[in-house]
């Protein structure tokens, strides 16, 4: 396995964990967040329809972190005192995480459109 699917491999691992740990938390399953368990199962086993499935999940990702910006710039300019992120309590600064959200969908776009990828989902890789 090419060392940056290893590197999507490890994230949806722990994307998968919060996800499950979170559809438990809420008892309520999405397809934004449950999403990861097919594109992980099918990279693992290396199925050939694992790139479409993982572009798909890509997609709706950037739509929804997209939804979810433009959303927060229209509430921020009506009323920009209220326009906080709160996890646990603490308020996350809004700078690092657009930087971390943005950083993290280029990092995915990268391995899910790179040769390497391909070739190695479609069982075209030399052995």
């Amino acid at each position: 396995m090419p060392k940056r699917l290893i590197l999507l491999v490890a994230l949806y691992c722990l994307i998968s964990i919060a996800a499950l740990w979170r559809a438990i938390a809420t008892q309520s399953f999405d397809l934004f967040t449950l999403g990861v368990l097919p594109v992980l199962a099918g990279i693992i086993m290396r199925a050939p329809w694992s790139s479409l499935v993982l572009k798909i999940y890509l997609g709706m990702q950037t739509l929804g972190c997209s939804a979810l910006g433009i959303t927060a710039i229209i509430a921020y300019r009506i009323t920009p005192e209220d326009v906080k992120v709160v996890f646990a309590g603490h308020n996350i600064p809004m700078q690092p995480l657009v930087i971390s959200v943005i950083s993290l969908l280029l990092v995915q776009y990268w391995v899910a459109f790179s040769k390497v990828t391909y070739h190695y989902l479609s069982g075209k890789t030399q052995s």
